[in-house]
């Protein structure tokens, strides 16, 4: 008898790689001429990313511009969790976070659709801030990780430990 085959659902995000983001971005708006006195910057501020400059529309395209350079290093945007902008002092502002791991209410969302949409026989069961899926066959866990693809979730989601 074989043993049940399983995968893990997770929302990790790489930091180097938002790190990295982030270093390019602030490279950019030093270099760029339209960020030309307007005081923008992007940095780092303990677990929150901070970004100013002297207008709305200045800070928002800072936003923009790391955003862009997020998608080149392969950083899915429904990690990045980031507020409107807001007035302090003469400088407008914007902080965002990265979000990982899976909510308990998203692990639910996701375990719903997985026995009402996918294959019978399948299991998931939540772990934490993750989900793992297991089943007698692989095609029906490949069919799961298709399902899940196909649905525009509000988190980003990852598939790790195929075994």
């Amino acid at each position: 008898m074989a043993a049940d085959s399983s995968f893990d659902i997770v929302s990790k995000v790489d930091r180097q790689e938002v790190d990295n983001a982030l270093n390019q971005a602030a490279k950019e708006i030093r270099q760029r001429f339209d960020f030309k006195n307007t005081d923008a910057k992007i940095e780092w501020s303990g677990e929150v990313i901070e970004m100013e400059a002297v207008s709305e529309e200045r800070v928002k395209a800072v936003l923009d511009v790391f955003q862009s350079k997020l998608v080149r290093r392969g950083v899915s945007l429904k990690a990045l969790d980031a507020d409107e902008p807001r007035s302090s002092g003469k400088l407008y502002k914007i902080s965002a976070t990265i979000t990982e791991g899976i909510s308990q209410e998203n692990a639910k969302k996701v375990s719903k659709i997985i026995r009402d949409e996918g294959p019978k026989g399948i299991k998931a069961q939540i772990q934490g801030d993750e989900l793992r899926v297991s089943g007698k066959k692989r095609d029906d866990l490949q069919e799961v990780q298709r399902l899940l693809k196909e649905k525009d979730l509000d988190f980003a989601i990852q598939f790790t430990n195929y075994r």
